[in-house]
């Protein structure tokens, strides 16, 4: 019951940051937005954590081979952090001594007030899920969401900075919040720590 529960909100949460993903990166390249194209590539790892998630749990395999299959899937999320925070991290830099200001995103913003929403109860009921079945990449992928809901918080104060006060170094100074939080958790996922360690 709650192993059928947990690949239901996997497959939400496939297909909600697969198409908050896309919105965010297409709307974050039109704008020249580099917070809201990392919050898409986030949304975009997300997926792949999902997918990864998906596939530990449709093994029927002995206690040792999951656990082996849960760490080979925190690397993998890990990796996909750890490789996002150098991209941000380069080029929000950049942004910023370049002076490259961004376009106001409407699309973004709304994007983020939504996220604002559903990260908060997904990331609720994956830990409930992840406490039931004891799978530590199930409550890493709860934290992940969780995690999302902090990107969108950030994302959202830089463009409505960008967007109410006009200051073009919002955007980029938001990314570079974003980038210690995102490292961390790449660190995190390839120790194989999760929410609950």
């Amino acid at each position: 019951m709650f192993a059928q529960r947990g690949k239901r909100l996997e497959y939400f949460t496939i297909a909600w940051n697969s198409l908050e993903g896309i919105v965010a990166v297409v709307a974050g390249t039109f704008a020249g937005s580099i917070s809201l194209v990392g919050f898409g590539v986030d949304s975009f790892i997300e997926v792949t954590s999902g997918a990864a998630l998906l596939w530990r749990m449709s093994v029927d395999a002995e206690e040792h081979r999951r656990e082996r299959i849960e760490r080979i899937t925190l690397r993998i999320v890990g990796a996909c952090f750890l490789s996002l925070a150098a991209y941000v991290g380069y080029e929000a830099v950049s942004n910023l001594i370049d002076k490259k200001a961004p376009e106001h995103s409407l699309p973004g913003i709304i994007l983020a007030c939504v996220s604002l929403v559903v990260m908060p109860l997904l990331s609720r009921a994956k830990r409930r899920v992840g406490a039931q079945l004891k799978s530590a990449a199930m409550n890493a992928d709860a934290k992940q969401t969780e995690f999302c809901t902090y990107l969108s918080a950030i994302l959202l104060g830089g463009l409505l900075l960008n967007a109410v006060s006009d200051l073009w170094w919002a955007d980029p100074a938001a990314a570079l919040v974003m980038v210690p939080v995102i490292g961390k958790e790449g660190v995190d996922g390839l120790r194989g720590n999760t929410c609950c360690e």
